[in-house]
């Protein structure tokens, strides 16, 4: 895979993203539903395909913010640009949340 080093990077960042209400991480809530990368020039974008576990998150602008900035904290892999795609479409529910993340909250 071609973008497989930085692929791992950003769901490295994305670990360690919390949801302000919920003690887990954006990647381990599910609240990732797609990583995808092209070229732009001399540039890789990311496109991270994201949601929110409600619409109504008071502090969703702060987390696509947060998610934007990955690119802040990515070395050794020339000049990158991270785009949130916000979406609700599936709906987040508990099922996305990974294993490790039920077993944190008493899920599981």
């Amino acid at each position: 895979m071609r973008y497989k080093s930085l692929r791992e990077k950003i769901i490295a960042q994305l670990k360690e993203i919390y949801d302000p209400e919920i003690p887990v991480n954006l990647y381990d809530l599910g609240l990732i539903y797609g990583i995808d990368f092209a070229r732009e020039g001399s540039k890789t974008v990311c496109v991270v395909t994201m949601t929110l576990t409600s619409a109504a998150c008071p502090v969703s602008e702060s987390i696509v913010n947060l998610v934007a900035n990955i690119a802040n904290f990515i070395e050794d892999e020339g000049e990158v640009e991270v785009r949130p795609n916000l979406v609700f479409d599936p709906p987040w529910d508990r099922e996305k949340v990974s294993d490790e993340a039920k077993l944190h909250l008493g899920m599981l």
